[in-house]
């Protein structure tokens, strides 16, 4: 498996350019810490109709510190494809694991709760489209094996369901009417 992942990673590698360099280096630093997201969490809790999906997308990245970062990163302990190889990283080499990666996991939390909370097509697919480009850049940028980007993927958009269906859960126990869009429309 460790053999195709290289071979992932290296076909991937045929894409370098100084362009593709410039902007994978961009795109992956939206990603760290989830600062992006957290911005927009905050932002969508500024406003009362967006209020409850900030306060999922918050709470999903919270459970996303707390799975992947405190949890499954020491717990498997995966050392980074570039520490295997010799491999001239265009950014500051990561010092945690790389299981799963948390730059794809926070990404797909956030695009993932805009998608469950049901924010409309010019909400959701923007999301979208800059987690998969943040998922991407980990690879480009040969920090993470593609078993890592998948799980993040997976473990975000698990995170964010269950973070949007948790804060309806929490309104509808303070007697407030569930509504699916909390005042976006669907486009």
């Amino acid at each position: 498996m460790i053999g195709l992942e290289f071979g992932i990673l290296d076909g991937i590698q045929q894409l370098r350019s100084p362009w593709m360099d410039f902007w994978m280096t961009r795109i992956s630093f939206l990603g760290n810490s989830g600062w992006i997201w957290i911005v927009l969490a905050l932002l969508l809790i500024c406003f009362p109709k967006t209020r409850k999906v900030g306060l999922a997308m918050g709470l999903g990245l919270i459970l996303c510190l707390l799975i992947g970062n405190v949890t499954l990163k020491p717990l498997i302990a995966r050392i980074r494809p570039f520490a295997l190889r010799e491999f001239l990283l265009l950014i500051d080499a990561p010092s945690d694991f790389s299981f799963p990666s948390g730059h794809t996991f926070s990404s797909f939390v956030g695009a993932g709760v805009l998608f469950f909370s049901g924010m409309g097509k010019r909400f959701w697919i923007p999301g979208l489209v800059l987690a998969c480009l943040i998922a991407f850049s980990r690879l480009y940028l040969y920090v993470h094996y593609p078993t890592d980007v998948l799980a993040g993927v997976v473990l975000g958009l698990l995170v964010a369901f269950v973070s949007v269906y948790a804060i309806r859960k929490i309104f509808e126990k303070r007697g407030e009417k569930p509504r699916n869009t909390e005042g976006a429309t669907k486009s």
